[in-house]
């Protein structure tokens, strides 16, 4: 029996019932298959995909084409979990009417049930159109990391009152335009657990404390498979890098002493 896919007004629900929600990035659809398998209940086609597979310093450079090949093999993959696909930097910022062609062609033609876009009020006549035109919306507040040069760096936010407040006014305004959910990055655990309290819709964590709705990693850092930096939140479950390092090792040492392949006696097709 085929499990039903998650669906957007499942995660006001889930909230009201006090469940909280698993999030893993995903970029192919083998991994998201997997993660798909194991019970995730969304996964984000994020644009973090510029530095955990495209060797970018930043996520500025990706680009709405990335995106789409990245989504539409993610769907692919995910039977189950809500995906949702990130909108690239300048692809929701240069105007209302562009900002729904991109995030209209993610769902269309990348098949996303819903976009991520980074942004508080400035961005708030972009959620509403979305919204309005049937694309569900999940904001991000906090560290933003197509705002890195204007930050100063992956440095955490909300540390001051005044940026704490700004932050919730942020969130409750992205409420009102009709955003289904809020990622909060990288801000101090009272201020996402007072985000929390003051919004009926799910804020997912990443740095932000155990109080939120739900958590979100970069399935790379979770699985121990980047070999960047790796934020101080993270836990990693699992060294894959040195699993795959090793591997690989061990067939190169195969191949150039013949051990590998080895052919018996049935593929060669002689009977003992």
């Amino acid at each position: 029996m085929t499990t039903p896919r998650i669906r957007i007004p499942e995660f006001k629900e889930k909230k009201a019932r006090g469940e909280r929600i698993a999030m893993l990035t995903a970029y192919d659809a083998t991994m998201a298959r997997l993660l798909d398998r194991a019970g995730i209940d969304v996964i984000l086609v994020g644009d973090s995909l510029g530095m955990v597979l495209l060797g970018y310093e930043t996520t500025l450079p990706v680009t709405l084409d990335d995106m789409l090949h990245h989504t539409r093999a993610v769907v692919r993959g995910a039977g189950r979990a809500l995906v949702v696909a990130d909108m690239p930097f300048l692809t929701y910022q240069v105007s209302v009417a562009e900002a729904v062609r991109n995030a209209g062609r993610l769902l269309q033609e990348g098949g996303a049930a819903a976009v991520k876009l980074e942004g508080g009020r400035p961005v708030l006549d972009v959620v509403r159109r979305l919204v309005d035109v049937g694309i569900p919306v999940m904001g991000h507040l906090g560290l933003q990391p197509q705002s890195v040069h204007q930050a100063g760096g992956f440095v955490k936010r909300a540390t001051r009152p005044h940026e704490a407040t700004a932050l919730l006014e942020d969130a409750i305004a992205l409420r009102d335009a009709g955003a289904f959910a809020i990622v909060l990055e990288s801000i101090p655990a009272d201020v996402a657990r007072t985000v929390t309290a003051s919004v009926d819709i799910p804020t997912i964590g990443i740095g932000a404390g155990p109080d939120c709705d739900g958590q979100v990693l970069v399935s790379y850092d979770m699985l121990g498979l980047f070999d960047g930096t790796i934020p101080s939140f993270v836990k990693q479950y699992a060294q894959l890098a040195d699993t795959v390092t090793a591997a690989t090792r061990a067939y190169v040492d195969d191949v150039r002493t013949g051990r590998y392949p080895q052919v018996s006696s049935k593929v060669a097709g002689v009977q003992s």
